[in-house]
């Protein structure tokens, strides 16, 4: 094994007595070539064997008339017990010589090791392999990479820990040393062997920055308890959150290994560890298409439809809205699981939205299809505007995450024009509403008290254009500033909104319609509809 050295020497032969696997040991020896933990099980453990024999050979070429001292035999004869008598009291347990016929070099190839639990043995083999592939292809989803993560339990972390320690100061007697940080990473490892694996199966590359994300998520329940001595030694690292089942995370159990003596940590934990009598299993294989952005405009005819579900205290109180009645048919044809509806500004229950619609966005979570033509986009957005009277949309296409930022950019600077259909209680001719055309509110900005939270909000009404209708009815066309509350506007909202046209009229009015009938956001780009 050309990777090994003789300095490797110690190492191989400590672990592999205690129960270790080759692949544990080449990652111990600090081995960077990914090359050789692709290698078959069997082929790496003779290689190991073959190694220390031929090193063994050269010794005693040299070293023929030499006797173990004394120490060496009796620990020999003290270690019937294998590598499962464990030490509490700070010490290391006696480790079998790999001399001896009878010690666990001969039986390692079928033991589960006691430092990945099994994870670099039985799951980097082509069956396991083939039933990740089986539940991928299962899935249906479209994808033409992907990006693998495994999560590992956290008491493997521990375990690590107890085998550097062992390595650490058994090696220091021979002026050796091994920092921990050059050891090569469990997960890392993983990835090096299954990665080619899963890239011939699935047919496309594996990709660190794919959207497509194959997870497995990795389980030993007969050692679940091996961290819960941490949290004795190392309480402020263990703190209940809402979102997680259990306070031994794989971060708090790292944090924790960082913080306690090593000591201590030899005072409740075996070195070597001991060895587990079942494998890991795997207790979930999921698959997750990076979220897709579906941009457009809509238009609302309707006075009668929200913008997005209208529910109080647990009950509906209109049967859609504006963002299901566009959001059932993009779901249906992206097969996601989700969605998460955004727009440049919103609009009341009874406004109609008009003219070249509002800007929205849709994010479709854990898509299984992806990939639409410019064609499909525009026959997904006839099918839409099929559905239902009450909306239409145009401008349909995919953008990017960063690409809505655009929407909301600036969006307090934009303008919206808008026609409001008003009464009043007082006759008026149509010489009485003639001044609103020439006034400057400009100059003048609103006030609005609003409600939600209470704070004065200043907005501008850029023009005015009164069209009179009949002695108490006039339209108002208006452009003004986004995120002007138009009605408050209006009626004055009890003297909130200064001025408002009650005010400037000296009677009371009303608002009786409104529509939006422009949204000056050049954005999503226009389509050739």
């Amino acid at each position: 094994m050309s990777s090994l050295t003789e300095k490797d020497r110690p190492i191989v032969q400590l672990l592999l007595n205690t129960g270790t696997c080759p692949r544990c040991i080449l990652r111990f020896c600090c081995v960077g070539s990914q090359t050789l933990y692709r290698r078959p099980y069997k082929d790496l453990m003779k290689d190991l064997k073959e190694f220390l024999k031929n090193n063994q050979e050269k010794e005693d070429a040299v070293c023929f008339d030499i006797v173990d001292p004394p120490c060496k035999r009796i620990r020999i004869e003290n270690a019937e017990g294998g590598p499962h008598d464990v030490n509490h009291n700070g010490t290391l347990q006696q480790i079998p010589s790999v001399n001896n016929e009878n010690t666990a070099v001969g039986d390692s190839a079928v033991k589960v090791c006691n430092v990945c639990l099994g994870i670099l043995q039985e799951f980097c083999e082509a069956d396991f392999v083939k039933k990740v592939c089986q539940k991928v292809n299962s899935a249906d989803y479209q994808f033409t990479s992907f990006v693998f993560s495994v999560s590992l339990p956290p008491q493997l972390s521990v375990r690590e820990r107890a085998a550097w320690l062992l390595i650490k100061q058994e090696t220091g007697k021979l002026g050796l040393s091994l920092a921990k940080d050059d050891i090569v990473q469990l997960k890392e490892a993983y990835k090096w062997i299954i990665h080619p694996q899963l890239s011939e199966e699935l047919g496309v590359p594996a990709d660190g920055k794919s959207l497509f994300e194959v997870s497995v998520v990795f389980a030993h329940p007969e050692t679940d308890e091996e961290c819960h001595f941490l949290a004795t030694a190392c309480p402020d690292c263990f703190k209940p959150a809402k979102n997680k089942q259990s306070v031994f995370t794989r971060m708090a159990v790292i944090k924790a290994l960082e913080k306690i003596k090593e000591e201590d940590f030899l005072k409740h934990f075996p070195c070597p560890p001991s060895s587990p009598k079942n494998l890991c299993v795997a207790l979930e294989i999921q698959c997750n298409n990076g979220a897709v952005f579906v941009a457009g405009r809509y238009n609302k005819y309707s006075r009668n439809l929200p913008q997005t579900p209208w529910i109080i205290d647990g009950e509906r109180k209109l049967e859609s809205s504006v963002e299901e009645l566009i959001s059932e048919h993009l779901m249906a044809e992206f097969k996601a699981d989700s969605f998460n509806f955004s727009s440049s500004g919103r609009e009341d229950v009874d406004v109609r939205t008009l003219g070249n619609g509002r800007p929205f966005a849709i994010e479709l979570v854990n898509p299984r299809r992806i990939h639409f033509t410019a064609e499909e986009m525009k026959g997904l957005q006839q099918t839409i505007n099929n559905s239902s009277d009450k909306i239409q949309v145009r401008d349909l296409q995919l953008v990017t995450r960063s690409a809505i930022g655009r929407m909301k950019e600036g969006e307090e600077e934009k303008t919206k024009t808008y026609s409001a259909l008003i009464w009043t209680d007082k006759a008026i001719q149509k010489e009485d509403i003639a001044f609103l055309d020439d006034i400057k509110v400009s100059k003048t900005p609103l006030r609005v008290l609003h409600r939600r939270p209470l704070a004065v909000r200043c907005r501008i009404i850029h023009t005015m254009k009164s069209e009179y209708i009949d002695e108490h009815h006039f339209r108002l066309h208006l452009k003004t500033q986004a995120g002007t509350y138009i009605k408050e506007f209006v009626h004055g909202d009890f003297g909130r909104t200064k001025p408002n046209i009650g005010s400037l009229l000296n009677r009371t009015a009303d608002i009786l319609e409104l529509d939006v009938e422009s949204v000056d956001v050049d954005w999503p780009p226009t389509l050739d509809n």
